[in-house]
C-alpha cells in the first residue's frame, strides 16, 4: 500500500495556481490539491501577485493533503514559478511590495539601456542570460529605486529578496532559513554559473545589495525544517529539495543526459536540454543550471517562448469559438492551412528570435481562406515555434537531438502532438502524469533520502510520418518568411 512507502509532499507553485501533490517512492501520485492564484496588471506591461496570497495558497493546499490522512510524510519538495521576485522584511516577515512576476516588463527600458551601453556580453559571460526584463536583477534594481523602505532595511540588514522558492522556505521555517537552489539562482541574472556564487560585478551593475540575496545551495540540499504552526505538517518536517518548475519537469521526465529536449506546452513554452558542460548560446537561447546534486552541476540550454498554447485560446476567441477544444476540432476539418501562417507574437517574440516589439500577424490569406485554415495555422504556429527553439539547440550543441518530451496542458491534445512530431521529424513522448514538475521535485527529494524512484513512463509516443516531406518543407519555408517579416516590418505607407 502507498502508506507503507515513504511519501513526499511536492508543492508546485505556479503563476495561475498552486498545487500540492503527494508522491510515493514508486513515483505514484497518491493525492493532490489545487488552489487558484490571481495576478494583477496595474499598468500596461506590469504584472504582479500578492506574496502573501502565494504563501496562503501553499498553506491551503498542504492542509488539504494532510487532511486526507494518507500516511506519514517524510519531507517536502518545492518546484516554483521562476524569475518572480519577492522582497520582504526579515524581522516582520512582511512583503515590502507585491511580487513582481516573471511576465512583468516594467524594467524593459532600463534593460535596453544596459544593452545600449555595452553590458550584455558581460552578463551573458557570467550568467548565460542575455539582459532582459524577464529576470529578477533589473526588478530588484527597480525595487531599490522605487520602494521607499528598501534601502533603509538594507542598511539595517533586514532586506530579503529572492525568488518564490526562497520566500516559501523562509515562511515554512518560520524565518530560520533564507536560501535558494542553484537552478533558481541561475535564472536571476545575478548568479555566476561557473563559480556558483552571486556576482559582485552584477550586483554593482544592477544596483542591488548582495546582502539581501539568499544562500545558493544544491537542489537536493536538506534546506531546513518546518516550524510549528507554519504549515499543517508537524514541526520538524524536512524541506528536502527545491527546483525551478521547468528544471523539475526535465528531471521528472527522467532526462539525465544530453540528447533529448523537454517542452512544456503552457501559456508560454519552456524548452530545455542538458549539455555536457556550460555552453553559452550563439543562437538566441539561455545557458542555465538544470540542477545540482551530489553528482555535481548539470547544465542546460533553454529557450522560452512568450506565447505558446495561449495562442490557441486567443484564436478561439478571435474566431468566436467555444474555447481551445473547438478550435482544435475546426483545425482538423481541413487537411492543411491553405498557406495561411499565423505568427502569435502577441507579446513580442521570445526565443530564439527575441524581438520585443514584434506584433502578431496572419498572412497568406486569399478569397479561399476559411476559419478552419486560420485554426489549423494556429495549431501549426505552436509547433513551429517549438521547432525553432529545437533547431537552435541543435546548432548550439552540435548534434542531432533525438526527440521531444512533452508536458503541460496543451500536450494532452493528440492532434497538436502529432503535428509537433511531423514538423520536428522526431518522435514526441508525452508524460503519463500532468504533474511532471512536482514528480521531478519529489524525485530529487527522494534522492536526498537515498531512495532512487523508478524511471518515469510515458503515456504515448507520437512518431513522424503523417506529413509528406515536401509539405513539411513548404510549411517551414512559409513560416520562416513570415517570421522574417514580423522581425523586420516594412512600412507600406506611400
Amino acid at each position: 500500500m502507498a502508506q507503507d512507502r515513504p511519501l513526499i509532499l511536492a508543492v508546485d507553485q505556479g503563476t495561475t495556481n498552486t498545487k500540492a501533490v503527494l508522491i510515493d517512492a514508486l513515483g505514484k501520485v497518491v493525492a493532490k490539491a489545487s488552489a487558484p492564484l490571481a495576478s494583477n496588471y496595474p499598468r500596461p506591461g506590469w504584472a504582479e501577485q500578492s506574496a502573501d496570497a502565494i504563501w496562503m495558497s501553499v498553506q491551503s493546499v498542504m492542509a488539504d493533503i494532510v487532511a486526507g490522512n494518507h500516511g506519514s510524510i517524510a519531507g517536502i519538495a518545492i518546484s516554483n514559478q521562476r524569475e518572480t521576485l519577492v522582497v520582504w522584511d526579515s524581522e516582520t516577515g512582511e512583503p515590502l511590495a507585491p511580487a513582481i512576476l516573471w511576465q512583468c516588463r516594467r524594467t524593459a527600458a532600463a534593460c535596453q539601456a544596459f544593452i545600449d551601453t555595452g553590458h550584455d556580453a558581460t552578463v551573458v559571460g557570467l550568467t548565460g542570460l542575455s539582459i532582459n526584463a524577464l529576470f529578477p536583477a533589473s526588478k530588484l534594481g527597480w525595487v531599490m529605486e522605487h520602494v521607499a523602505s528598501a534601502r533603509d532595511l538594507t542598511k539595517r540588514g533586514r532586506l530579503r529578496a529572492g525568488t518564490v522558492d526562497s520566500w516559501l522556505l523562509f515562511k515554512m521555517t518560520g524565518g530560520a532559513v533564507f536560501a535558494t537552489d542553484h537552478s533558481n539562482a541561475s535564472r536571476t541574472m545575478l548568479f555566476d554559473t561557473a563559480k556558483l556564487e552571486w556576482s559582485p560585478e552584477l550586483c554593482t551593475l544592477f544596483d542591488v545589495p548582495a546582502s539581501a540575496l539568499p544562500r545558493a545551495l544544491p537542489s537536493n540540499n536538506r534546506f531546513g525544517h518546518t516550524e510549528a504552526g507554519t504549515t499543517a505538517l508537524p514541526a520538524g518536517t524536512p524541506i528536502l529539495a527545491m527546483m525551478g518548475d521547468s528544471h523539475a519537469a526535465l528531471y521528472g521526465h527522467g532526462v539525465r543526459a544530453p540528447g533529448l529536449v523537454k517542452a512544456t506546452f503552457g501559456t508560454g513554452s519552456s524548452l530545455m536540454t542538458l549539455t555536457d558542460r556550460r555552453v553559452l548560446s550563439r543562437h538566441g537561447l539561455s545557458s542555465t543550471i538544470a540542477w545540482s546534486d551530489g553528482s555535481g552541476v548539470a547544465y542546460a540550454l533553454e529557450g522560452n517562448i512568450t506565447v505558446s498554447a495561449q495562442a490557441i485560446a486567443f484564436a478561439a476567441t478571435l474566431l468566436g469559438l467555444d474555447g481551445p477544444a473547438a478550435l482544435s476540432d475546426l483545425a482538423q476539418s481541413v487537411s492543411d492551412s491553405g498557406k495561411v501562417v499565423f505568427v502569435p507574437a502577441l507579446a513580442g517574440l521570445g526565443a530564439p528570435h527575441w524581438t520585443d516589439n514584434a506584433t502578431g500577424t496572419i498572412s497568406g490569406m486569399t478569397h479561399a481562406t476559411m476559419p478552419a485554415h486560420v485554426a489549423r495555422a494556429t495549431m501549426e504556429a505552436v509547433a513551429l515555434q517549438i521547432a525553432d527553439v529545437f533547431e537552435a539547440m541543435q546548432q548550439d550543441v552540435g548534434l542531432a537531438l533525438s526527440g521531444l518530451m512533452a508536458d503541460g496542458g496543451a500536450s494532452t491534445n493528440d492532434f497538436l502532438m502529432q503535428l509537433q512530431a511531423d514538423i520536428l521529424d522526431r518522435p514526441v513522448l508525452r508524460g503519463d502524469q500532468p504533474e511532471v514538475g512536482a514528480i521531478g521535485a519529489a524525485a530529487m527529494a527522494f534522492h536526498s533520502l537515498g531512495i532512487s524512484p523508478p524511471e518515469p513512463s510515458h503515456a504515448r509516443r507520437f512518431d513522424p510520418g503523417t506529413m509528406q516531406a515536401d509539405a513539411r518543407a513548404d510549411l517551414l519555408t512559409r513560416w520562416r518568411e513570415a517570421i522574417t517579416r514580423v522581425k523586420s516590418p516594412v512600412s507600406n505607407a506611400v
